[in-house]
C-alpha cells in the first residue's frame, strides 16, 4: 500500500492539504528506500508555510527523517515546533532509540521535566527501551573489553529482534573477537541482513586476529565491490599480519593502503609503526630502522611515545619507555630484576619478537623488555608500603604480548590482581590465574537492586501496573535489569499518583 501511495503522489498532480501530507510522510517513513527519501524530502521541502505550524504534520515529518536515519533534520523540525506536545517528544525519542543514539532521550526527559509535560504510557515504553538499550549496550561493551566472549554471544542471543541494531551487532562481534569464537562470530556475521562498513571491520578484525587473511582480504574484497574501501578494515588486517609476523604479506597490505589512503597520515603512520615492529620481529632492526625513518620522512609525522600511569603512590604517575627521569629510578629497576627473577621460575621465556630495536652494547633482550612503560609502572606499585592489594595500569597504547604474558606471571608471583587498560582492551590478571569477571558480580548484585525496585512499586492505576510488568519482562529478556531500573525513579516523577520507594 506504501509503494502505491508514492506512486501516485509521482504520477498525479495532487492538491495537498495536511491529511495527505501526513499519509505521505508516513508511506515514506514505512519504505525508508531511496524512492521514499527522494519524494519524502521534496514534500517537505515544498511544504507551504501554513502547514509548518501543525503539529500532526511536523511530527509525521519528524518520524519519517529519524526512519531515513537524518537524526539532524528531524532535530531541526523538532526545535521549530513552537508548542511542543507528548506526540512530539515521544517521536523524537523514537527516532533517537531508531538510530542508535538512546542517550539522547535522556536531555529531551530533563526538557520535559522543565517544560511540565506529563508522560503519558507510550512514551514511558520508550524511556523503558531507551534504558534497555543503553543497558544492552554498557553490558556488550563490558562483555567485549573485558574478553568475555560467550557471555556477549549468550546476551545478544536472548535479545529481542527490534533491539537489535548496528551498535548490538558490532559489540557481539568484538567480543566474539577478543575471545577467538570465530563459529559464532561466523554465524551472527551471516544472519545480519544489512551489513554496514562497521560490522564489516568488526568481522575482518576478528578473522585477522585468527591469521585468517585469505578469508578477511575476501571479505574486504566482496565489500568493495559496492562501497569506498575502509581505511580501519585495513589496519585490522595489517594489525593481524603483526603478530603473525608475515613480512611480505604487510608490506603488500601497506603498499595498498598508502595507494587508496594517500590523506591518511596519522593512520598510515601507526601502519608505519606495524610494518617495522614486524621487520624487527624477525631480526631485521636496520631494515626496520630506515623504512620507518623514510616512511615518517615522508609522512611528516612523528612516532607517538609508549606511555604508562599508575596511581600506586596515591596520585598519578606516568612512565615512558626506558624512563630515566623518575627520582626512585634505581629502585624501580632493581624490582623489575626482582620480578624478573620471580617470573622466570614460573617459566617465563623473553620473546625476543616484542623487542622492536637493534639491541645497544652490553644490552639483553630481558633488559630491552623490562624498560617498557607498563612494566616500569608495575614495579612501582611494589615498591610502596603498604604495597596495593589492587594494581591498576593505563597505556596509551597496546601491551605487548611479552608484557602480557610477564604480568600473567607476576601477578601469580606476587598475589596480586591487575588490570592494565590499553588502548584496544582491558586486561585483566587475577593472583590465581583466574579470570576476574567483576562485571558479572555487578550485574548480579543490579539485579536484586532491580528487583526491589519493581517489588516496592506502589501500583495505584493500571498505568504504573503495565509499566511494571513490561519493564520485567523486557529486562528479563535482556538479561541486565540494572539500566532498565536505574532510571524509573525519575521517570516515574513525570507520572501522576505514582511514586517508588526503594529500601535496600
Amino acid at each position: 500500500m506504501s509503494e502505491k501511495a508514492l506512486d501516485l503522489f509521482e504520477k498525479i498532480n495532487l492538491k495537498l492539504d495536511d491529511v495527505t501530507y501526513i499519509i505521505g510522510f508516513n508511506a515514506c517513513a514505512k519504505l525508508a528506500n531511496d524512492q521514499a527519501m527522494k519524494i519524502g524530502k521534496k514534500l517537505l521541502d515544498d511544504m507551504p508555510n501554513n502547514y509548518r505550524n501543525n503539529n500532526i504534520v511536523l511530527n509525521a515529518a519528524m518520524d519519517m527523517l529519524m526512519k531515513f536515519g537524518d537524526v539532524q533534520s528531524a532535530e531541526r523540525i523538532f526545535d521549530s515546533i513552537k508548542k511542543k506536545n507528548i506526540i512530539s517528544y515521544g517521536a523524537l525519542m523514537n527516532g533517537y532509540n531508531i538510530n542508535s543514539k538512546p542517550w539522547k532521550c535522556f536531555k529531551i526527559l530533563e526538557e520535559m521535566k522543565q517544560e511540565g509535560v506529563v508522560l503519558n504510557e507510550h512514551t514511558c515504553n520508550i524511556l523503558i527501551g531507551t534504558c534497555s538499550k543503553i543497558g544492552m549496550i554498557r553490558q556488550f561493551s563490558g562483555f567485549g573489553l573485558n574478553g568475555m566472549g560467550l557471555e556477549a554471544v549468550e546476551l545478544y542471543r536472548k535479545m529481542p529482534n527490534e533491539l537489535q541494531n548496528e551498535v548490538t551487532h558490532i559489540c557481539v562481534l568484538n567480543a566474539c573477537s577478543h575471545s577467538g569464537l570465530l563459529d559464532e562470530a561466523r554465524n551472527i556475521f551471516n544472519e545480519i541482513p544489512f551489513k554496514t562498513e562497521k560490522i564489516v571491520t568488526a568481522m575482518t578484525d576478528c578473522l585477522s586476529r585468527l591469521f585468517l587473511f585469505d578469508e578477511a582480504e575476501k571479505l574486504i574484497d566482496e565489500y568493495e565491490k559496492t562501497n569506498s574501501p575502509s581505511f580501519i578494515m585495513y589496519m585490522c588486517l595489517l594489525s593481524g599480519v603483526r603478530n603473525n609476523r608475515n613480512k611480505k604479506l604487510s608490506e603488500k597490505i601497506y603498499n595498498r593502503m598508502k595507494s587508496l589512503f594517500p590523506d591518511e597520515k596519522e593512520g598510515l603512520t601507526s601502519g608505519t609503526i606495524l610494518v617495522s615492529n614486524i621487520y624487527s620481529s624477525v631480526g631485521e632492526y636496520q631494515q626496520a630502522k630506515e623504512f620507518r625513518s623514510n616512511q615518517m620522512k615522508e609522512l611528516r609525522k612523528k612516532v607517538k611515545s609508549g606511555l604508562s600511569w599508575t596511581d600506586g603512590s596515591g596520585e598519578i604517575v606516568a612512565f615512558s619507555v626506558n624512563d630515566n627521569f623518575h627520582p626512585q629510578l634505581a629502585e624501580i629497576h632493581a624490582e623489575v630484576n626482582r620480578m624478573t627473577s620471580e617470573v622466570i621460575k614460573l617459566g617465563y621465556k623473553c620473546d625476543s619478537s616484542w623487542v622492536t630495536r637493534e639491541l645497544q652494547e652490553e644490552e639483553t633482550i630481558e633488559s630491552a623488555l623490562g624498560g617498557h612503560s607498563e612494566r616500569l609502572a608495575l614495579a612501582f606499585n611494589f615498591i610502596q608500603r603498604p604495597v596495593p592489594d589492587f594494581i591498576q595500569i593505563t597505556n596509551n597504547l597496546r601491551i605487548c604480548g611479552d608484557c602480557h604474558q610477564y604480568t600473567k606471571l607476576v601477578a601469580k608471583a606476587r598475589q596480586r590482581d591487575i588490570i592494565i587498560r590499553d588502548a584496544n582492551r582491558i586486561h585483566h590478571f587475577h593472583k590465581n590465574g583466574l579470570y576476574i569477571k567483576f562485571y558479572q558480580d555487578l550485574v548480579q548484585y543490579l539485579h536484586t537492586f532491580g528487583y526491589r525496585v519493581i517489588k516496592n512499586f506502589h501500583e495505584r492505576n493500571s498505568t504504573i501496573s503495565n509499566l511494571t510488568s513490561r519493564v520485567a519482562s523486557t529486562s528479563t529478556l535482556i538479561n541486565d535489569k540494572c539500566f532498565a531500573y536505574s532510571l524509573l525513579e525519575k521517570l516515574f516523577e513525570h507520572v501522576e499518583h505514582a511514586s517508588i520507594t526503594m529500601q535496600l
